[in-house]
């Protein structure tokens, strides 16, 4: 063979394995990204209120970092009625949809027996009961420890030793939460004494508002905004007020102290995750809304900071502290609430 041919025939052979990098690209490019993509979770969520309400808000911003950090497909419905719950979630089920989360508390019945009809499909919802072999897991807003934290400001700042919850209704997710910010204002104010109203809802925010200035008319100086219409009232009157779920300080910053702040991420990142390796189970995520997990802290005090004496920032800070080491327990108190 002339030395000709052999420089041609290696020009051929670099030209062909070139050619096959080239498709090798391609595919990893076309191909790859569409293996990728049959891949991906798909993640749904349905709420019975509006997107906006601090409790279903909370798991739909986890799911949304979700959705940036872990690559997950989100889809959700909002203000979904309990007769709906069921067309709603067999869509999502039928869709492709391999974990479906969101609150069961409308439609605790209705959602259990549809997660029935599809085991292979990971159902994770607020719910105030037990997880249901094989694929029915439970969670919920487990915040008492900061509303404990909340509490104990309020104790140490009011005047009139009346302090005031508005809540949604008489349940044991709720209630143990206003029992634990009147809690925490008795355990270092024992003058106190803690005015409850239930609004009947999850959202009317007017109800909401009516029934803390009836609070405040009859003597309330600080009060926990359990449901939102609360910090409005308080701030018209001129009171200090509480958050509940998310940082809500922008609403009425001079008047907004803080407020427990339930963190989902935690809890759907866990969920994912066991998930996509293949390992869910039905489970209670419970602990991890818990402030040692993540799950709960307060909300930033912005210009609050500094507003507050020293001697009351000290002792929440460290009280927290003691909740984070185990060296004290905010007591769950399921009772209904009342009135003194």
């Amino acid at each position: 063979m002339s030395s000709r041919s052999r420089v041609w025939r290696l020009v051929e052979a670099a030209v062909r394995a070139v050619s096959a990098g080239l498709a090798i690209a391609a595919f990893a490019a076309a191909g790859g990204n569409s293996a990728l993509a049959a891949d991906q979770l798909k993640v749904a969520s349905i709420f019975s209120t509006p997107i906006e309400e601090p409790w279903v808000n909370q798991i739909h911003v986890a799911l949304l970092k979700a959705k940036d950090e872990m690559g997950i497909e989100y889809k959700w419905a909002e203000s979904v009625e309990s007769a709906d719950y069921a067309r709603v979630l067999r869509e999502f089920a039928r869709g492709g949809y391999k974990m479906i989360t969101g609150d069961a508390f409308a439609a605790e019945d209705v959602t259990r027996r549809v997660a029935k009809e599809f085991p292979d499909v990971a159902f994770v919802f607020g719910s105030g009961e037990g997880p249901a072999e094989p694929n029915f897991s439970v969670y919920d807003n487990w915040i008492h420890e900061p509303a404990y934290l909340s509490g104990m400001i309020a104790g140490m700042m009011t005047k009139s030793n009346i302090v005031g919850s508005v809540a949604a209704m008489d349940i044991p997710e709720v209630d143990r939460l206003v029992n634990a910010f009147c809690q925490g204002a008795k355990d270092v104010n024992a003058k106190v004494k803690c005015k409850v109203t239930f609004i009947g809802s999850f959202f009317d925010p007017p109800k909401a508002k009516e029934a803390a200035l009836a609070q405040i008319a009859a003597g309330v100086d600080a009060i926990y905004a359990e449901r939102f219409g609360v910090i409005e009232a308080a701030h018209e009157k001129g009171i200090i007020a509480f958050s509940n779920m998310s940082d809500q300080s922008s609403i009425a910053p001079d008047t907004v102290v803080t407020g427990p702040v339930w963190d989902m991420w935690p809890t759907i990142q866990a969920a994912i995750k066991q998930v996509e390796a293949g390992v869910y189970t039905a489970q209670d995520y419970g602990t991890f809304s818990y402030m040692a997990k993540g799950g709960a802290r307060l909300a930033p005090f912005h210009e609050w900071k500094t507003k507050l004496p020293a001697d009351v920032m000290k002792a929440v800070m460290d009280k927290q502290a003691a909740i984070l080491d185990g060296s004290f327990r905010v007591p769950v108190n399921e009772a209904t609430p009342v009135s003194e």
